[in-house]
């Protein structure tokens, strides 16, 4: 009876202490976030209460458990105190990471705040991924060796592949050659400013936008919501077009083929008209102009300009429906026209026959026909 009672005040101290200690750390973290509105740090960290509980209850019981002299516990004190271990790693791993990922997201909201330019906003988003992740992936292999280590037998094996080491690292880095280029070509990515989350790219001829960076492979959603996965390594050996950097704002071009007596100076007042009722146009510029000129028909060229490459292809969509329904409408005889007429040649007689209708066919039919005789 005695062993239960103590057995029932460790876990109701260690119980009790885990939830005052965890009540005294968000009343402190209410009120410095309350003291200081402007960062969003204080209010991120109350995130992390959940692994701070696991940690002091978990530390507390690993410290005293013993004094239960509960017979269960002591005669199975090295797997109770060996569990206690794995679980107070794996929530001290947890509290680390959820530590950091809030420092991380508070720096990067008020530098987001703060800053205008959008490609400088898109450019630190993707580093503070990238680091949030290697951070992660680091936190979580020390947790896992660390767990490791608490048993005996692995112990032994890391003594005896500390021997070996040289070996398994050049076997390894081999084995693993691609998979570290990928990763080097991560970090490049992400500091050397190539491609950001957000950019409109094109690569291997698929327009899209950046969706997802990570240490091994990048992820670009297409207009028709389809995702492309390619390496990272892709982007530091190949050749690919961003049409983010250097500002997100792009000319784009119309191109419509017209019969030569088309009306170029009312087109332009068209397209003009056009472009003012769009609201996707940014206003920077435009044109219209003969490019080129076939045996039968012109090439015309409007300009039109956007903030982007969405309100680029609406801008462009807008203005080449519109300018074609106009001329349908309003000018007809500038569209493409495929002329067709008699064959010359033939006899004057024939000729003549052709011109005048039979007796008896009206005067559609015995054209047609007059042709096809023709012919």
């Amino acid at each position: 009876m005695n062993s239960v009672i103590r057995l029932l005040s460790v876990l109701g101290g260690s119980l009790l202490l885990t939830f005052a200690a965890d009540w005294a750390a968000d009343r402190l973290l209410c009120r410095a976030d309350a003291r200081h509105p402007e960062t969003p740090l204080w209010n991120l960290l109350r995130r992390c209460r959940p692994a701070l509980r696991i940690v002091l209850l978990a530390a507390l019981l690993r410290g005293a458990y013993a004094q239960a002299a509960w017979r269960p516990l002591q005669d199975d004190a090295d797997t109770v105190g060996r569990i206690l271990s794995l679980v107070l790693i794996g929530a001290g791993a947890w509290l680390i990471v959820g530590v950091v990922s809030a420092v991380v997201e508070s720096g990067y909201a008020r530098y987001a705040t703060g800053t205008r330019d959008p490609a400088r906003v898109r450019r630190v988003r993707t580093q503070v991924t990238l680091i949030m992740r290697v951070v992660t992936a680091v936190v979580g292999v020390v947790a896992v060796a660390a767990m490791l280590l608490t048993f005996p037998s692995f112990r032994a094996l890391g003594t005896s592949m500390l021997a070996s080491a040289g070996i398994i690292g050049i076997v390894a880095g081999v084995a693993a050659q691609s998979t570290l280029g990928n990763l080097f070509a991560g970090f490049q990515i992400a500091f050397g400013d190539m491609v950001r989350l957000g950019d409109t790219v094109v690569v291997a001829g698929e327009w899209g936008v950046v969706e997802d960076i990570t240490l091994t492979f990048l992820a670009v959603r297409t207009w028709d919501e389809r995702r492309i996965t390619m390496p990272v390594s892709y982007f530091t050996t190949r050749p690919f077009e961003n049409w983010s950097r250097g500002g997100v704002q792009m000319t784009g071009t119309v191109f419509l083929h017209c019969d030569h007596g088309a009306p170029i100076d009312l087109m332009r007042d068209k397209v003009h008209e056009v472009l003012h009722a769009c609201p996707e146009w940014d206003g920077r510029g435009w044109g219209l102009a003969v490019t080129d000129t076939t045996p039968s028909t012109i090439v015309v060229r409007a300009i039109v300009t956007a903030k982007d490459a969405d309100d680029l292809w609406t801008v462009r969509c807008a203005v080449r429906e519109q300018l074609v329904a106009w001329l349908a409408q309003k000018h007809p005889e500038a569209l493409p026209r495929v002329t067709v007429g008699p064959q010359r040649g033939g006899s004057e007689d024939e000729r003549r026959a052709a011109q005048q209708p039979p007796s008896g066919e009206p005067n559609g039919q015995a054209s047609v026909r007059a042709r096809m005789d023709l012919r």
